[in-house]
């Protein structure tokens, strides 16, 4: 516990002293006038409160990452604490805040634009599909999860089945109306609930003070995952560390900000209240396993997200408490899941050059969009194993993506002349992870970790000669050198 208190009290540091290093370094200007209020048009860019905005984003950027994730990632032991604080401070919150500023000084574009503007316009197109594939895979992982939970709270007639055509039903709705008709409505009760959740596990936590927690002078504890820790940890644990994902959401919101010097409580915020939240859930997930293993004596199968946190809200906060806790953790993947289309929606828009004032255009582009999520998330209906292998599919796509984003982000910085350190090192160590990943995941090439950690080391290595390459050229260009 007292390696939990240090690893919750350095984000909360982190917060104040490198997101305010950051926030200097973007140079918010008060006076600018924000897409928000030059570009209303009734659907996306609307004008919100920030309260409402910190809200949304938090919503938005914490779907099942926070909770599910951090409960495969205990299964690696405590380890998760390091790559949860200074995955968050250092890596994920700078990721989200540079990819909302970027987005606010170009108009309010989406990520594949920002991409294409630093990137080239072949990258753009590359990680456009790349992004409509993870979209696709947040709708699909981002449904099962809080229907499996809403069926086990309602009667036996109400199905996963059911719950899941509710939820898709709802999908439809929010992500084809006006931000601020469902989504700037209840999103911000969502979120209370589930900032609820996350508060009232805290405390219990520091009630309990569980002894079994492993402190990092005394190892990292019980390792229950067979699977190498790097990469396979920074994988599962993604939208609580650092989460591609969030910069196809920083975006939206960056269209509903009416002012610049709201970009650090919202943007680096929202992303170090998620690393919270994940650090709580992995804590308890490890006092869980601790006391239950990860083997559920009832069918003889591994623990389920669901199952885990189901049980975990209604043991620690009670009948009432754990009722409401639950629903936070439905609202938290289901909110995500249609900002998730939705992004995907305006980047096609974009691609297509379709104006979205229509609703038969907003349609045309949904209604296929739907169809290939619900495709995906049957063939994996049930089947907690393979719920666990789409999830890491969803979470290496998810990672690559960061990858995307850092990169573009840095060349942005470069051409800035600003410092470029601070996304240049989180870009090589995400390539690093991503590309290892693949070379030594059971469900990529499985090559023995000695091998895999060197192609992966080598892909690092092309990276950085590519970006000297390309430095160098830059500085000669211009007269620098």
């Amino acid at each position: 516990m007292i390696t939990f208190t240090i690893a919750l009290l350095v984000l909360i540091v982190g917060y104040i002293v490198y997101g305010r290093y950051i926030d200097r370094l973007f140079g918010p200007d008060p006076n600018r006038q924000t897409p928000a209020l030059s570009m209303q048009d009734g659907i996306d860019f609307i004008p919100l409160p920030t309260w409402k905005i910190f809200m949304i984003q938090f919503l938005n950027i914490a779907g099942l990452g926070p909770i599910f994730g951090a409960i495969m990632g205990a299964q690696f032991g405590t380890a998760s604490y390091l790559w949860i604080v200074f995955g968050t401070i250092f890596g994920g919150a700078v990721h989200d805040f540079l990819a909302g500023t970027f987005s606010i000084r170009h108009s309010g574009e989406s990520l594949p634009q920002l991409i294409g503007r630093y990137l080239g316009k072949r990258t753009q197109q590359v990680a456009g599909a790349f992004i409509i594939l993870l979209m696709t895979l947040v709708g699909a992982v981002f449904v099962s999860g809080p229907a499996e939970l809403l069926a086990g709270m309602t009667p036996d007639w109400c199905s996963i089945n059911f719950w899941m055509v509710v939820i898709f039903l709802y999908y439809v709705f929010a992500t084809l109306l006006p931000v601020d008709k469902i989504i700037g409505r209840i999103y911000p009760l969502f979120a209370a609930a589930l900032l609820f959740m996350a508060v009232g596990i805290l405390v219990m936590l520091f009630i309990h003070w569980p002894s079994d927690l492993p402190e990092m002078w005394n190892g990292f504890g019980t390792k229950y995952d067979p699977n190498p820790i790097f990469p396979m940890m920074c994988i599962s644990i993604a939208c609580g560390a650092i989460s591609g994902f969030h910069a196809t959401q920083s975006p939206l919101m960056a269209r509903c900000m009416t002012n610049e010097k709201h970009c650090r409580p919202v943007f680096y915020g929202a992303m170090v209240t998620e690393g919270i939240v994940t650090l709580v859930w992995a804590a308890a997930a490890t006092h869980f396993f601790h006391d239950h293993g990860i083997i559920n004596p009832e069918n003889g199968m591994a623990y389920s997200g669901a199952k885990v946190a189901s049980i975990i809200s209604k043991d620690w906060l009670g009948t009432f408490g754990g009722v409401l806790a639950l629903w936070g953790i439905v609202a938290a993947p289901i909110t995500s899941g249609d900002t998730a289309l939705r992004a995907a929606r305006l980047i096609i828009a974009d691609f297509l050059h379709w104006e979205q004032h229509s609703i038969k255009r907003r349609l045309a582009i949904c209604i296929p969009l739907f169809l290939v999520t619900l495709g995906v998330l049957f063939c994996t209906l049930g089947d907690v194993q393979g719920f666990k292998i789409i999830w890491r599919y969803f979470a290496w796509s998810n990672q690559a993506l960061s990858v995307f984003t850092f990169w573009a982000l840095t060349v942005g910085l470069v051409l800035a002349h600003k410092n470029y350190w601070v996304t240049l090192v989180p870009a090589l160590f995400m390539t690093c992870v991503c590309s290892t990943y693949i070379f030594i995941a059971p469900e990529g090439f499985g090559w023995p970790p000695l091998v895999a950690y060197s192609v992966g080391g080598l892909v690092v290595l092309i990276a950085i000669v590519w970006f000297g390459g390309w430095y160098r050229k830059y500085k000669l260009l211009h007269g620098d050198w």
